[in-house]
């Protein structure tokens, strides 16, 4: 029997490997005493530790489990719960009386009184000293300040989630690992910004929960723009329905068809040509820019194509400016020996004597 469990203590949810001091047997959902690095705090145990889970663990915290909370124990928990509120209260005002360019987002104080934890969010450092002071004279009790970030602030105070459910990063998440639009834009989400933004205004956290899957499966298929060969000829990859195992293809004749992955018989090496795809990410018919592309060059004999020379216009080349020490036009019916004598050498230049300043 294991005397190791996974347990979840704080309002930030955080995860420990705790022993059981006692040996007695716990299960799932039993709410504890557990002594952490804070002090004493609340926990609920989730599973038993093996060696198994606590590989899969980043760096899990170690503390000690002291006991099943008692009646004594849950009436203290709610007065504490109290208590935090008015918390709040004190160090908002306090806040605003100080004018500190921070806000406020919960108080936390731990079972035991050991501390009391408050969060808050700031785009800028915060001088909180004299706040520290204040509060540390008020709850007579240790002070600690912990600035977050908007996504922490959601795990803090969000409730429910756009499916109906408890948002995840208050429930099962331990942590919140980035996501970006690359993982919308492969499971051809919406790329509507209020339809993929959570709770805390970022994207949403469950983006990230097939992402692999996706990736995986689209390695398997030809890359956009290749050619490839099936058994009905060479066709070219348009787009990729990833579920689906499906390849939007362009045939030889300008048919556009979806075909199975698995008829793919092989890509032919050195033809992948990025497709031109639109703000939705499919493939861009073809428009202006294709038929201004593919026109045909112009004939020979219009304005346009004539020297500009012959429009009137003197031709002009990019570049090439007169510099400061070009020898200056002579007369037109002058011959090259004369210009020669007249273009000033780099000895005579050199050897000239500095002007005087007056």
């Amino acid at each position: 029997m294991s005397n190791r469990y996974v347990v979840r203590y704080g309002v930030m949810r955080s995860l420990g490997v705790f022993t059981n001091s006692r040996g007695e047997t716990l299960v799932r959902g039993n709410r504890v005493i557990a002594r952490t690095e804070r002090g004493l705090e609340v926990g609920e145990v989730l599973m038993e530790a093996g060696d198994a889970v606590i590989e899969r663990m980043s760096d899990p915290r170690r503390g000690q489990v002291l006991r099943v909370m008692s009646p004594d124990d849950e009436r203290e928990s709610k007065r504490l719960v109290e208590q935090q509120k008015r918390h709040f209260d004190v160090c908002k005002q306090h806040i605003q009386a100080l004018k500190l360019p921070m806000e406020l987002v919960d108080v936390e104080q731990v079972f035991g009184g050991e501390r009391v934890v408050v969060y808050y969010l700031s785009e800028d450092r915060v001088d909180f000293r004299e706040l520290v002071k204040i509060l540390a004279n008020d709850f007579q009790t240790r002070i600690e300040m912990r600035q977050i970030g908007v996504r922490d602030e959601a795990k803090l105070l969000a409730d429910y989630g756009d499916c109906g459910k408890p948002v995840c990063c208050n429930t099962h998440l331990s942590e919140m690992p980035p996501v970006s639009m690359k993982m919308a834009k492969l499971q051809k989400a919406t790329l509507d910004p209020t339809k993929i933004s959570g709770r805390c205004g970022r994207l949403k956290c469950c983006l990230r929960y097939e992402y692999d899957t996706y990736d995986e499966l689209q390695r398997e298929m030809p890359p956009l723009g290749a050619d490839v060969l099936t058994r009905d000829g060479k066709v070219r990859v348009l787009a990729q329905e990833i579920l689906a195992g499906q390849l939007l293809v362009e045939t030889e004749d300008r048919r556009r068809i979806l075909i199975a992955a698995a008829d793919v018989l092989s890509v032919v090496p050195g033809t992948r040509r990025p497709p031109q795809n639109d703000e939705r990410g499919e493939p861009r018919g073809e428009g202006r820019g294709d038929a201004r592309r593919n026109r045909p060059p112009r004939e020979a004999g219009r304005a346009g194509d004539l020297p500009a020379e012959q429009h009137g216009r003197p031709e002009q080349r990019g570049g090439e400016q007169p510099t400061a020490d070009a020898a200056p036009a002579g007369p037109a019916n002058e011959s090259p020996a004369d210009a020669e004598a007249r273009a000033p050498s780099p000895e005579r230049i050199d050897d000239a004597p500095p002007s005087s300043q007056t």
